[in-house]
């Protein structure tokens, strides 16, 4: 009996601990679910907000000086057109669905997966890394959550936003809800919805979209600064292919479809609304975008800008008039110049502030397509970048450091290229001028000389200099190479006028700047321009002072510019031109001591000009524009900084004047890199007057005469002849003022093609054969492939070889005085039989 008590009470105390701890774990639950409640729908907005989230505070945009240059007004203040969705192609609906959420039709308002995916990569730490909201929930996000909760990054408001979404979906239909998305996403430019931004890109209605065009827009929306078109055009092509492949995936298009979408031309255009500078102010509003997203389209700021307005309406009144000059000259016998566009910055070379930038004469026209800023775009620079090769040249800390006074000769020169194949370079009018000093073959832009001082400082010492003063897409271009210095390669006007204020302002980098500073609806500063308190030195301010002087040497540049160019602006300044050979852009960049400019022009769809060249096309803008905005300004020379000597020189060698030279000139210096040696290229010689040769000891006095030769080195041999300068009688012996010592191939150039022709006799097919040999050489012998072909035993060494077909390696060897002998290096080249282009055509057909 006790025993059955026992046990009944047993069983009952268990029930009882079984019974609270089931009540606990209730009780548990409802603490926790209420909590999680409150964590997730406390402060949640009602859907009825929904209207509330479409107003836009407007943000301003000013000037330096306070005047108003840009208000982004809120969509319903007219830059926003709401359209029903059947208005919108379907090929837009459909593009950006398949970029933004492919299951939008099928989910909930929330794509299960996608969160799971988003959760399991962002689970630890809580912060959220990977995306996943839907395009339900994206407007749930944009259009009832406040600021502060869109920048969020977390799980709260990952869940928060799907629980809006999910409610959204219960009150409204798929198609509200996608016509909402479409009327409301920003697409960049200030263009909030599709039919802003078919009309801010392309100038039409969104009922009027191609495929190629929704599909370029349907990509702007994830982050419409990287992907503009209007300023980065290769990305958002790339972008626009993604989106073309993934309409591809959901089954909306078709391979053809894509291809044929691939292929259209997109003709971009603006819509004319009221905005002062605009490319400016586009510039402007990336790097808003970038630092305060939504902030500056739903909260409102006051943004004053380093722009001078009053520059800016100078640069396009000037731009204009100079571009109707060149199109409608007056002068008979000129042609229009088929000159449609230009672009000029004025940046301060101490801050960065960006004065002016003018990206087009017109940004609301068309035909020009003025709204791509040709400020930002990549144009071939011509000769513009002579001066950093030289300035790599003059670097003090070389062994052997170049000067003004350094000597090159300006002749036909082979060079050989990274893909080993010959370079021979030329002039502009392919004029040589024999030896000339750096001084005048940088002012006058001579193109040989550029090159002999870039295979002297070596490629990649100048791509480094250039990236280290502000143009960094060289050093992203593998492919360049001799002939950067001459233009070869891509860059950006406002980076190459901020490369050149290392010149102006001594040497430091300095950072392109265009927000003074930014201030929200309440006043509060949220940014404040400040200068660099440590600025980076890209070159040595004696070097700087050097390229300066040169540029700004009005008698330097008169063999290629005359004494009255457009270079001159009636104050001290400083201008380089450059000039692409098929005159698609000319430049100049020039520079005050506090004012750099550079102008392009040219036209945006790449098409040549006509005979319009950089001291023609840009100089007269920059020239015009330098005035007007100087005007009343007290002129302001460049000063020389410690360390620059002054020393007379020869004029034609750079060395030391001797006697026998006949001109010589005042030249600056680097302390410590005052040449030393004496002149050698002019050498007095006594001469027999009756048989014209050097005078012996039989030659009577009153036959001897001193005569003063100019002695070229042997690579300006031909040079010399052309130009009337004799050399020295045959029987004398000259101290040779080659730059290069040894035996060497001057012919033919090494890596050359030749070709063997069928219409002429081939023993009239021959090739030169020369060499530039010690003064002491008696013989030179020539080899081709190991074989001798035959021994000269006079100067200038000359042998003559027909044409054979293969492939050749040729060397010569000197016999000198004393009986020793020097051996030159191998020049391979190679010789092949001509092919009719017909022939060639019919040879490369493929199926």
């Amino acid at each position: 009996m006790w025993f059955r008590l026992a046990s009944l009470w047993h069983w009952y105390w268990h029930l009882s601990r079984l019974r609270k701890g089931l009540v606990s774990l209730l009780m548990l639950l409802i603490v926790g679910g209420s909590g999680v409640y409150l964590w997730l729908f406390t402060d949640l907005p009602p859907i009825d907000r929904l209207q509330a989230g479409l107003a836009l505070p407007s943000t301003r945009i000013f000037d330096r000086k306070g005047q108003l240059l840009y208000e982004i007004l809120p969509p319903d203040g007219g830059r926003n057109t709401a359209l029903p969705l059947a208005a919108i192609p379907q090929v837009c609906q459909q593009a950006i669905i398949a970029t933004e959420d492919a299951n939008f039709y099928s989910h909930p308002g929330v794509d299960v997966v996608g969160i799971l995916r988003a959760l399991w990569i962002n689970l630890q730490g809580g912060e959220v890394l990977a995306g996943g909201s839907t395009i339900t929930q994206q407007v749930a996000r944009n259009l009832l959550l406040d600021p502060e909760q869109r920048a969020e990054r977390s799980i709260r408001r990952k869940l928060r936003e799907s629980i809006l979404a999910i409610r959204l979906q219960n009150a409204y239909s798929k198609d509200d809800i996608l016509a909402l998305y479409l009327n409301q996403s920003y697409f960049g430019n200030l263009a909030y919805g599709i039919e802003a931004a078919a009309r801010a890109y392309f100038s039409k209605s969104a009922s009027e979209l191609s495929l190629a065009e929704c599909s370029l827009l349907a990509g702007l929306i994830q982050t419409p600064a990287r992907y503009d078109p209007l300023t980065n055009l290769p990305v958002a092509l790339e972008r626009r292919d993604v989106v073309l492949d993934l309409m591809i995936r959901n089954g909306y298009i078709s391979e053809v479809q894509a291809a044929t979408a691939r292929q259209d031309a997109l003709q971009f255009a603006s819509t004319p609304f009221p905005i002062k500078a605009p490319h400016f102010v586009m510039a402007v509003l990336t790097q808003l975008q970038r630092s305060y997203g939504d902030v500056l389209y739903r909260d409102g700021l006051d943004v004053v800008t380093t722009l001078d307005l009053d520059w800016q309406n100078a640069a396009e009144r000037i731009v204009r008039r100079q571009l109707d000059i060149l199109n409608h000259p007056t002068l008979g016998g000129q042609v229009p110049a088929n000159a449609n566009n230009a672009a000029l910055v004025a940046l301060d070379p101490f801050t960065g502030q960006v004065l002016a930038m003018l990206g087009s004469p017109d940004y609301f026209d068309e035909q020009i397509d003025g709204a791509v800023n040709a400020a930002l775009a990549l144009r071939q620079p011509g000769s513009a970048l002579k001066p950093f090769t030289y300035a790599a040249a003059f670097n003090p800390q070389l062994s052997q450091p170049w000067t003004p006074a350094t000597m090159i000769l300006d002749v036909q020169t082979p060079f050989v290229t990274r893909k080993l194949q010959s370079y021979s370079p030329a002039n502009f009018g392919l004029v040589e001028h024999g030896p000339v000093l750096v001084r005048e073959a940088l002012a006058s832009s001579f193109n040989i000389p550029a090159v002999v001082a870039l295979e002297y400082v070596g490629l990649q010492n100048l791509v480094e200099l250039l990236k280290n003063a502000g143009v960094e897409t060289l050093a992203e271009n593998s492919s360049i190479d001799l002939a950067i210095t001459l233009g070869g390669g891509e860059v950006r006007l406002l980076d190459l006028t901020q490369a050149y204020s290392i010149f102006s302002n001594g040497g430091y980098r300095v950072q392109p700047a265009f927000i003074l500073n930014v201030t929200d609806h309440n006043g509060n500063t949220l940014y404040q321009w400040q200068d660099a308190s440590q600025k980076t030195r890209v070159i040595d301010e004696r070097v700087s002072y050097l390229i300066t002087d040169i540029l700004s040497d009005n008698n330097a540049r008169i063999p290629s510019f005359g004494s009255n160019s457009a270079l001159n602006i009636g104050r001290p300044a400083a201008a380089k031109t450059g000039t692409t050979t098929d005159y698609r852009d000319n430049w100049i960049v020039g520079y005050t001591p506090n004012l750099v400019v550079g102008v392009w022009v040219g036209n945006a769809d790449n098409t040549p000009m006509v005979n319009v060249t950089g001291v023609t096309g840009a100089a007269p803008i920059w020239n015009a524009f330098m005035r007007d905005v100087l005007l009343g300004q007290p002129e302001v020379t460049f000063k020389p900084p410690a360390g620059i000597v002054e020393h007379d020189v020869c004029a034609t060698s750079g060395l030391l004047p001797t006697p026998a030279c006949p001109l010589t000139r005042r030249e600056i210096f680097i302390e410590g890199t005052v040449p030393t040696q004496p002149d050698n290229l002019y050498q007095t010689f006594t001469i027999d007057r009756q048989t014209g040769l050097l005078a012996d000891d039989n030659t009577p006095v009153e036959r001897r005469t001193q005569q003063v030769y100019l002695v070229l080195p042997q690579e300006a041999r031909d040079w010399g002849l052309r130009n009337g300068i004799l050399p020295p009688p045959v029987n004398a012996t000259v101290q040779i003022t080659d730059q290069r010592d040894g035996l060497r191939l001057l012919e033919p150039d090494p890596y050359t093609v030749f070709q063997i022709s069928p219409q002429i006799p081939l023993e009239t097919q021959r090739l030169r054969l020369t060499v530039a040999a010690p003064p002491e050489t008696r013989s030179v012998t020539y080899l081709m492939d190991g074989q001798e072909l035959g021994t000269v035993e006079s100067a200038p060494w000359v042998l003559w070889w027909q044409l054979e077909f293969g492939a050749h390696e040729l060397l010569a060897t000197a016999i000198l005085a004393d009986g020793t002998s020097q051996t030159s290096s191998t020049i391979p080249f190679s010789v092949t039989y001509y092919e009719p282009p017909e022939s060639r055509g019919a040879a490369s057909s493929s199926p």
